[in-house]
């Protein structure tokens, strides 16, 4: 199972994911059979890829916040002292 298969969701792998559609298309009984299993596991890869940089960027923005977060506790600690 895959998600929603939506271009603007997933710019890193649009072109696998128009290539796997299309394959759908041409080979509507094929498909049940393994004619776009290829496709499907270089899609899967890609997604797998794409959800690593969004955690990387993810993880680089949490680390920022709680670096301003802590900032700003200590700086309303030292006021209230």
């Amino acid at each position: 199972m895959h998600p929603p298969l939506t271009l603007h969701r997933h710019p890193m792998c649009a072109e696998i994911i128009e290539e796997f559609q299309k394959c759908h298309a041409d080979h509507p009984i094929g498909k049940f059979f393994g004619e776009c299993t290829e496709l499907k596991i270089k899609l899967d890869r890609c997604f797998r890829q794409e959800k690593a940089v969004k955690r990387k960027a993810n993880f680089e923005e949490s680390k920022k916040f709680k670096e301003r977060l802590q900032a700003y506790r200590k700086e309303m600690a030292q006021k209230d002292i």
